[in-house]
């Protein structure tokens, strides 16, 4: 039965419903990955953040590792990009969601149409429309384009980005006008994006992405929209405070207050007290609260598990910063450092990155958190060979000799 009135929870019983509406209670796969277990991690967490840095292995790829044992990950590419099952929007910055959920992020790309975007996106669309239109019809026309592919395109730079040149970031913004012409129509829902090759960016009609009976569906209002992903936001949690809630789907945060509130009127959630926690939470009433966590896995820097630093502090008492743009002499772990999940703790920490043409994956580093000792060190060699096995590499070298005791 689902429970009603406040739930008060310890940290460790929190720990265990996040974990577990996170799919990590699921039973393990009985015969190979295939689609079928892919699906059923997407169904569980709904949205998976895209990260193009493949130093040990991109990022998405990974949340699917840590739940379902290695796999082979051109499988992912096939349901990512060829299956019709999911799209690629910006939700949780650039992600990958359900196809069927589509229509309740049409109000985000109406919102980006209004100019509620990057700044150089929509002035390029309100100061040469008949370009961005050009663009469009081309795609249309051809059916797939890379942004360099586009037929008589101007490569210099538009007064709007030489403008910005002068600004203390300006490598972003050094980019084609096709490049951003063909963005602004990815965000306002007239194109959509495949990946391919080396993780390129394929433009196609957004049509052509989703299927028919999900396109020709009412638009809702976007209070409704708001609502129900919020909804969704809570289930994929387990708990969660507003703050969680609203950066899941990066959703605005007036909005999420509001529909928490109608939400709980409904009994769709219900309030909830969290040992540790110094605000207001919100739970999914209908969460199963696991027994026993038996994963041991490493997890990437953009798992929903850890991807919001202050709930993995809150959760896990792991102070987390992913410090690649960190210069390298003030950096406290490293470069691309991944949590080493075991059971329902964060134990420990590796610095690692794959050498693709020798097969081997180099651990710069590892660490135990505080507390560590022999059993967590042996999690986070497990979680190594594991790792190992996902990026295909046939050896472990370790530039420190196990910088963590025995």
């Amino acid at each position: 039965m689902p429970r009603t009135g406040v739930w008060n929870m310890s940290n460790s019983t929190a720990r265990r419903l996040s974990l577990g509406a996170q799919g990590f209670a699921d039973p393990p796969p009985k015969s190979t990955v295939d689609r079928r277990h892919l699906r059923r991690v997407m169904k569980r967490l709904r949205v998976i953040q895209l990260d193009s840095v493949p130093v040990i292995i991109r990022t998405q790829y990974l949340p699917f590792h840590s739940r379902l044992g290695p796999y082979d990950t051109t499988l992912f590419d096939d349901v990512a990009y060829r299956s019709g099952h999911w799209f690629e929007a910006w939700s949780h910055e650039a992600s990958l969601l359900p196809v069927e959920t589509e229509p309740l992020f049409r109000w985000a790309k109406q919102r980006a149409k209004d100019g509620q975007t990057w700044k150089g996106l929509a002035d390029l669309a309100a100061k040469n429309p008949r370009y961005v239109e050009a663009v469009l019809q081309e795609v249309n026309e051809r059916g797939a384009v890379l942004s360099k592919d586009l037929s008589d395109v101007p490569q210099n730079m538009s007064p709007i980005n030489k403008a910005a040149s002068t600004e203390k970031h300006a490598g972003w913004w050094n980019r084609s006008d096709a490049k951003n012409a063909l963005d602004w129509l990815f965000r306002i829902g007239e194109l959509g994006v495949r990946r391919v090759g080396n993780f390129e960016k394929q433009y196609v009609p957004f049509s052509s992405l989703i299927p028919t009976d999900v396109l020709v569906q009412p638009t809702p209002e976007p209070s409704d929209a708001i609502r129900e992903l919020t909804r969704q936001s809570v289930q994929a949690l387990g708990v969660g405070t507003v703050s969680d809630i609203s950066d899941y789907f990066r959703l605005p945060v007036t909005a999420v207050r509001r529909s928490l509130d109608e939400l709980a009127d409904g009994g769709d959630i219900v309030a909830a007290v969290v040992e540790g926690w110094d605000k207001p939470a919100f739970a999914d009433p209908a969460a199963r609260v696991p027994q026993k966590i038996s994963a041991t896995t490493v997890l990437s820097p953009f798992d929903p598990v850890v991807w919001n630093r202050d709930r993995a502090q809150r959760l896990f008492n792991f102070e987390y910063k992913l410090e690649i743009y960190t210069p390298k002499a003030k950096r406290r772990w490293g470069y691309y450092v991944l949590p080493v999940l075991d059971g329902d703790r964060i134990v420990g920490r590796i610095d690692a990155k794959t050498h693709r043409a020798e097969r081997r994956l180099e651990v710069i580093a590892m660490y135990l958190e505080s507390g560590g000792g022999r059993e967590a060190a042996a999690s986070v060699r497990a979680a190594i060979a594991d790792l190992a096995n996902l990026v295909e590499a046939e050896s472990v070298s370790y530039v420190e000799a196990h910088p963590v005791d025995d």
